[in-house]
């Protein structure tokens, strides 16, 4: 038998995180803690907020599993105890450490992974132009993220390109352009060296895509949760933006992975806010992705212990200690 403890956390950020339809001052997490035979195993879960997922729902959501993880459910069989989200996330994160540490492997080597560090964006919030500026002229980040909204998505980006024109640029405006706007905006990233701009449009309202040559590369984010949406979004998009609160942990992350592969698409991983312990699974995405975005230790006033490091962009192997 296995025990299960759930925790409920909150994190200060350094300062208010904007995007285009939400502030952020702090971050919510649930950590399951899953213990056998005197190991345990831990795994954290943020959530998706943009689905109405709470701190109260994912730990209750959890609770409500309880005897099945006790019982012994394995990863597989969480799809038919959880829905994807952040409870699945934090439970199937828990189960691959567990797993880990019983065995004596690493989470790396059980996947076949020789593990290396990945270079991760620094993303940049929004904010008023001059401080999106001084944020951007202060990082030293080889690659950065802009947030961007309907007011002044051009000007967002400029500002940042001119103060770090050696930085490969990615875009991300949370569904706030739309079908009208989107030819000029586009075409002005590419002329500032945008390399992918990622949810142009609101999910479910993107059909316009579909015949839309755009001339930077388009992610797809609040549109791809699991598998299930990989259909739809192949025709529309160019690469796939996995999040393991998305896709309920790393489990169906990989299985998203490999299947946006072979459907042509480019990777990306990202992450919602969150610790290292959030972001360790997703380095294991990472290795087999184009883009990468697990910044969120370093938008927030602490970490955990066994922190992974964050050097310019290069975001360090995960050490046993942490998770994996």
């Amino acid at each position: 038998m296995r025990k299960l403890t759930i925790s409920a956390e909150n994190w200060e950020l350094k300062q208010p995180f904007r995007i285009s339809y939400r502030t952020m001052h702090d971050v919510s997490l649930v950590v399951v803690e899953l213990e056998q035979d005197g190991v345990v195993g831990r795994g954290e879960g943020a959530g998706v907020f943009y689905r109405g997922e709470t701190i109260e729902s994912i730990s209750d959501q959890i609770e409500a599993a309880r005897a099945e993880i006790e019982a012994g459910a394995s990863r597989d069989d969480l799809y038919n105890v959880l829905p994807a989200g952040g409870a699945r996330c934090a439970v199937d994160c828990a189960l691959w450490d567990l797993e880990a540490k019983l065995s004596g492997q690493t989470v790396w080597e059980m996947n076949g992974i020789d593990p290396k560090p990945v270079t991760t964006v620094y993303t940049i919030g929004l904010d008023h132009l001059e401080a999106m500026a001084e944020n951007a002229r202060g990082t030293r980040e080889p690659r950065l993220k802009v947030k961007v909204n309907a007011d002044a998505p051009i000007d967002q980006v400029r500002v940042v390109r001119e103060v770090r024109p050696d930085a490969k640029l990615i875009v991300d405006a949370n569904q706030s352009l739309t079908p009208e706007t989107l030819p000029r905006i586009a075409d002005a990233y590419a002329e500032l060296g945008v390399e992918m701009l990622e949810q142009p449009l609101p999910a479910r309202k993107d059909d316009i895509l579909a015949s839309f040559n755009s001339p930077v590369l388009l992610g797809a984010d609040e549109s791809l949760l699991t598998t299930r949406e990989l259909d739809y979004v192949a025709d529309r998009y160019q690469v796939a933006n996995i999040k393991l609160d998305k896709t309920g942990g790393l489990t169906e992350a990989l299985r998203l992975a490999k299947q946006a592969r072979d459907a042509g698409l480019d990777l990306m991983v990202g992450c919602m806010l969150g610790t290292s312990l959030g972001m360790a699974p997703a380095a294991i995405v990472g290795q087999y992705c184009r883009f990468v975005d697990i910044d969120g230790p370093l938008l927030m006033k602490n970490d955990r212990d066994h922190a992974m490091q964050f050097v310019r962009g290069e975001v360090s192997v995960p050490s046993r200690e942490l998770w994996g």
